[in-house]
């Protein structure tokens, strides 16, 4: 647990005195995000983590003049519980009692306060409605430049300046070009003189280029931006190396590489231009660069580039295939060493263990890390959402215990993302009860036939039955899309109870965790998930309750295989 008190009062000394001569504000707040909105960050971007001692990848701070909160999901009440100090209210996001930021903020603020947020680290689509709800209470929501946590951060992490390497057109499946030229067909479709991309896995998938800014994510920091003439490329040039001045080239573009702080001043001048119908611009982009577009001209739909990307052509099909074949034969060696190790009654404990697997995992041809912290979770910790484990958190993995491994991997052909529960002696009723309702979930999702276009959030339910009947449930989403060397949670997709708002519905091509790795690729109008089946894991299930499910779903082994939901 760090202590907060210093940092929250040279905070609060800032917001009483703001820089510049701007006065001051009676609330600050701290999104997760970073200028691209990124849900990982690199270490410089972790002001919510440093000001709260908070470190989970989601949730968002608010500090008054003699309070301060925390928003985070039901993935990190756990953990948030134990990481904030008492300078600090855990707001349970989702739970019937906890009321919203804007509606605490309207509630606790006086008519005339003023909020501030650094406007690159909120979206448009968050920024609208706490501008409206603050409105509505004689509040208003200002834009803080210089970020204050920057200000109040005196060792902050210096800024990423990993080199940016290409990836190959055997991998890609498609040329720059030919995403260019279809990227401006669809801009002609919608009146669009201007497109601003600023998701870093779309501009890396763009333009088939990838980097390490991020841990665990192939990306870098960048902006583009397309029109129908020009391509520009917004990056600091000291990370491109003479391969991919040569990669351009072979992808039959030349982009005007440009700073990368230039991003405003070209936008601005852009939009402004008499010759721009309609700038195209995400909802999920920072309202900073929202700002920068006259109000009339906006386009704000999802990047044609972003629903591209989610459907995988039949080249990144084929490597999200093998890589996962590849990445299983590293899990199959990792759990069979486990039980050897438990079985002869070796010593190995949940960072041994998680060090194992990437050890194994490392020897397979194209790999190039991991895709996120392995969560190598024993007895109790299994349950902490995104746990990882610590010197001062790690625990046995023993006979007596269960145990939780959910982890992935990045190649050059795909990205992975798998997670297995076992038990190495014999698990309690409770355990079993509880193994069997997510394994008959997961059985009832894996098999369902459903329409095209259908969004994930139809689909959660299926997988919730089971557990619902018997009072169970789980406080996270059942699934997510994984990127194609890219990050391993991608949209616009996913299978969960909040409606994700730019969900295309899902169609043949796209993968998700708990989909498999054939996912939708029956070409008609209904679709079917298929799960891959896996006798690794022989641990058994309730006969009783699961026998039948099970004999529609499963080959002959000697085992069942649980396939973690979304964590």
């Amino acid at each position: 647990m760090k202590p907060t008190g210093d940092v929250l009062a040279a905070l609060r000394g800032l917001m009483a005195n703001l820089p510049k001569g701007l006065g001051s504000i009676n609330a600050y707040i701290i999104p997760s995000d970073d200028a691209h909105q990124s849900e990982y960050l690199a270490k410089r971007d972790e002001r919510r983590a440093f000001i709260s001692g908070f470190d989970g990848s989601a949730g968002t701070a608010v500090v008054t003049e003699k309070e301060a909160l925390l928003w985070t999901d039901g993935r990190y009440f756990q953990q948030a519980g134990k990481q904030l100090d008492s300078n600090w209210t855990l707001m349970k996001d989702g739970q019937p009692t906890t009321p919203s930021i804007d509606a605490w903020l309207a509630r606790v603020l006086q008519p005339g306060s003023k909020v501030g947020v650094d406007a690159n680290l909120i979206s448009t689509r968050a920024w609208n409605p706490l501008n409206t709800s603050l409105k509505s209470a004689g509040c208003s929501l200002l834009p803080i430049s210089p970020n204050l946590i920057d200000l109040v951060w005196k060792d902050q992490p210096a800024a990423p300046q990993a080199s940016i390497i290409p990836l190959e057109l055997e991998f890609t499946g498609e040329s720059v070009a030919q995403k260019l030229a279809a990227v401006r067909e669809k801009m002609q479709d919608k009146r669009a003189s201007v497109l601003v991309v600023s998701a870093l896995d779309e501009i890396a998938w763009f333009l088939n280029l990838r980097g390490s800014d991020i841990d665990y994510n192939p990306v870098f920091f960048s902006y583009v931006l397309v029109t129908l003439d020009d391509l520009y490329f917004f990056v600091d040039e000291s990370k491109l190396s003479s391969a991919v001045n040569d990669h351009f080239r072979t992808n039959q573009v030349q982009p005007k590489i440009q700073p990368y702080g230039a991003v405003h001043e070209v936008l601005k001048n852009l939009a402004e231009s008499a010759s721009t119908r309609r700038v195209w611009i995400s909802l999920g982009s920072s309202y900073a660069l929202t700002a920068l577009i006259p109000e009339e001209k906006r386009l704000h739909e999802i990047t044609p580039i972003n629903l591209m990307k989610a459907v995988k052509n039949e080249v990144e099909a084929k490597g999200m295939r093998e890589c996962h074949i590849r990445d299983g034969v590293a899990l199959c060696q990792y759990f069979a060493w486990l039980e050897r190790c438990i079985r002869d009654g070796k010593p190995v404990d949940e960072i041994t263990g998680a060090d194992q697997l990437e050890k194994l995992r490392s020897q397979q041809d194209k790999y190039m890390g991991l895709s996120f912290t392995t969560i190598s979770a024993s007895g109790p910790n299994g349950s902490v959402i995104h746990y990882h484990p610590l010197p001062d958190t790690n625990r046995p993995i023993c006979a007596n215990e269960m145990y939780l491994c959910d982890s992935g991997a990045q190649f050059r052909d795909g990205t992975t993302d798998v997670t297995r529960t076992m038990h190495f002696g014999t698990p309690s009723e409770q355990e079993i009860n509880a193994f069997t309702h997510v394994l008959k979930g997961q059985i009832a999702l894996g098999t369902a036939i459903f329409p095209r276009k259908v969004k994930g959030q139809f689909l959660d339910t299926i997988a919730r039955k089971a557990l619902w009947d018997a009072g169970l449930d789980y406080g996270h989403g059942t699934g997510h899309g994984i990127g194609h060397f890219l990050n391993v949670h991608e949209g616009p997709m996913g299978i969960g109870i909040r409606l994700m708002p730019d969900d295309p519905g899902l169609e043949e091509n796209m993968f998700l965790s708990n989909g498999g790795i054939d996912n939708y690729l029956e070409k008609k109008l209904f679709n079917k998930i298929f799960l891959p089946q896996n006798p690794v894991t022989t641990r058994r299930a309730s006969s009783a309750s699961a026998s039948r499910t099970l004999s529609r779903w499963c080959p002959p082994t000697s085992g069942t295989t649980l396939t973690g939901a979304e964590r």
